[in-house]
């Protein structure tokens, strides 16, 4: 799985780089969507929404391929892929077997990494990743006021 893993984390690396790069280099010139895609394209680049989801890709594609904080990477791509995912579903069903591609490599690296984004288990004193002694304490305070 490791192999895998690996293979998946460099070819969605690759795969942001080049269309996040190519956000701001524009060295793949694709053609603008026709209808409502076009019209919901065009704002995002009006409104330069889609410069910050293109810096997030091409941070996220650079973790990705030097394989440093891959879980801050993966939970990055989450939601750009989400609505990847959605624009062409919804509007432009042309790109959707590569985004459908994208979604499973990005499964894929998450099931390598699921553990560092699991939920701190928590202490007996009940208190997540605190050594303090709160509770200790507190029951002082209430057995001194009664």
């Amino acid at each position: 799985m490791r192999t895998v893993s690996a293979i998946a984390r460099y070819l969605a690396g690759a795969i942001f780089l080049v269309f996040g790069l190519n956000g701001f280099l524009n060295f793949i010139p694709l053609p603008p969507p026709g209808g409502i895609a076009g019209q919901f394209m065009g704002a995002l680049y009006a409104s330069h929404y889609l410069w910050v989801i293109f810096a997030f890709q091409v941070i996220a594609a650079v973790l990705l391929l030097v394989n440093r904080y891959v879980p801050l990477a993966v939970a990055v791509l989450a939601p750009v892929i989400v609505n990847i995912l959605v624009f062409h579903a919804l509007m432009a069903p042309s790109g959707l077997p590569l985004a459908l591609f994208v979604a499973v490599l990005w499964a894929v690296i998450f099931v390598d990494v699921r553990d560092a984004n699991a939920r701190p288990r928590k202490n007996p004193s009940g208190c997540a990743g605190s050594t303090s002694n709160v509770g200790t304490r507190q029951k002082q305070v209430t057995q001194k006021t009664h």
